[in-house]
């Protein structure tokens, strides 16, 4: 599959480092491809964080809770 994303797009998500903003967790050496496909990503602005499947998971309500009435 070809990445239609823009450059600047896929330089900044591919540079960002993985460590969970609820946990701390880092993914395993090796699994950090893995973790791009299976943590969830929040862009506000220029920064970027991430949360792993773990705290995704155990926090789906109040993540739910946060969208914007309109998403749904």
């Amino acid at each position: 599959m070809r990445d239609v994303r823009a450059e600047g797009e896929r330089s900044a998500a591919e540079g960002t480092a993985l460590v969970c903003a609820t946990c701390g967790r880092r993914p395993e050496a090796g699994e950090e491809a893995t973790a791009r496909l299976t943590w969830s990503r929040d862009t506000s602005g220029a920064a970027t964080t991430w949360t792993c499947d773990r705290c995704s998971r155990e926090h789906l309500r109040s993540i739910e809770g946060k969208l914007d009435p309109t998403w749904w």
